[in-house]
């Protein structure tokens, strides 16, 4: 009799066994590029979406956790509409902290987070320079302009002083400095590439800043009620004394909704505004002094040109600011194509997307930060930016008196 094969698969058969997970009738999505430059292209730049995609989605979704958060504390404390005493920025950096030395970032993210961390962050410091105008300078912020170069000078050399006299890395001292000196993280984040300083340094020095600020604007205002003697003095200790845009703004509202001074409000926002127009002038400085040291120790340095010692986005970020000047200043039309009322719209619109870039980067950054590698840096760095917040605080107390002095 002749046998007659079994219509059943036999599952001991191996053969059999490996083809049940031969999927069949799903498609190849493995397939390389095609033959020609013209399909290859496109082809390639679908790679590198799904390369970079996941890591952006994430340090967006921090930001946009940032954001939220911060609206939500602002509420539950009951201040006003918009207003909250913790940046966004802050908290997407806290919650990347927080996510990175719990659950970990995988692989798989990095590279979309060094995209942020690079070219997103300097996207978003050039677009910044369009909320940069010298029409908002006040005759109040004339008289304290005194102020601010002492205390941007005193933040910058005697941190200088500390932290080579700890013997701490200068990079990690310089974004320190700036910090303190100017506008908080957005002048660390704009000096960080200029000076070639690493993740650890850059979060290190954020975090300085952010919990030295962070105290100061809970602090201050209570402060500044005590030893000054009118709102605009007070106003300039904050607008001078506190390192971030946000933690100003913060501080000066704790004051003129505490003591019913709005004039305090104002002075405050309008000093830091010209603070934050000294990075136009003190980027490219830092770098152009980096770059001077660098080449005395080695021949690469040396060698590099113009635009490597001033990098392109910091010319650029000149340039916006330049370009909200004039267009401030054109009269009834900016340069002959927007009326007014379309050209004040500049601002707002910058001011939107500049934050939610720096927000998404440093949310990267805040991935980034490892709290293991970070205690190998030690304690000396936390006192280098204790040093630096009290020196400008007192610096700006000392003469703010003295010039009260002179004007009685």
């Amino acid at each position: 009799m002749t046998a007659v094969a079994s219509p059943y698969i036999h599952l001991e058969d191996p053969f059999h066994i490996s083809s049940l997970d031969s999927m069949e009738g799903i498609p190849d999505f493995a397939a390389g590029p095609k033959s020609t430059p013209a399909q290859s292209r496109p082809h390639a730049a679908l790679a590198w979406v799904g390369l970079m995609l996941p890591g952006i989605s994430l340090a967006l979704a921090l930001a946009w956790a940032g954001y939220a958060l911060s609206e939500l504390l602002g509420r539950l404390l009951k201040y006003d509409a918009g207003k909250s005493p913790v940046s966004p920025v802050t908290v997407a950096v806290l919650l990347g902290i927080l996510l990175r030395n719990t659950v970990g970032v995988p692989k798989a993210y990095e590279a979309g987070l060094r995209f942020c961390i690079k070219s997103v962050l300097r996207l978003g410091i050039v677009i910044l320079g369009l909320t940069l105008s010298v029409k908002a300078i006040g005759s109040e912020v004339v008289a304290g302009l005194p102020v601010i170069v002492c205390c941007i000078a005193t933040a910058l050399l005697l941190v200088t002083f500390i932290n080579r006299a700890l013997g701490l890395p200068r990079r990690l001292g310089t974004l320190i400095a700036v910090g303190t000196s100017i506008c908080g993280v957005t002048a660390i984040v704009a000096t960080a590439p200029i000076i070639d300083a690493d993740e650890d340094e850059t979060a290190y020095a954020v975090a300085c800043i952010t919990i030295f600020g962070l105290l100061a604007m809970i602090t201050y205002p209570f402060l500044a009620h005590e030893i000054f003697a009118t709102p605009t003095q007070a106003g300039t200790f904050l607008g001078t004394a506190i390192h971030d845009t946000s933690q100003v703004a913060g501080a000066s509202l704790s004051y003129a909704q505490q003591y019913k001074a709005d004039a305090a409000m104002k002075t405050a926002i309008t000093v830091k505004l010209v603070r934050n127009l000294c990075m136009s002038l003190l980027i490219p400085l830092m770098a152009i002094l980096y770059r001077r040291s660098e080449s005395k120790t080695s021949t690469r340095a040396a060698r590099q040109k113009w635009h490597q010692v001033v990098p392109l986005f910091v010319i650029a970020f000149v340039l916006m600011a330049c370009i909200r000047s004039l267009g401030d200043a054109g009269g009834s039309t900016a340069f002959g194509l927007f009326t007014q009322d379309q050209w004040k719209m500049v601002d707002p619109n910058a001011k939107f997307f500049a934050s939610w870039l720096l927000a998404t980067a440093l949310g990267a950054v805040g991935l980034g930060t490892g709290i293991a590698r970070l205690k190998g840096i030690g304690l000396k760095p936390f006192s280098v930016g204790f040093a630096a917040a009290l020196s400008v605080g007192v610096v700006s107390f000392a003469l703010i008196k003295l010039l009260a002095s002179f004007t009685h």
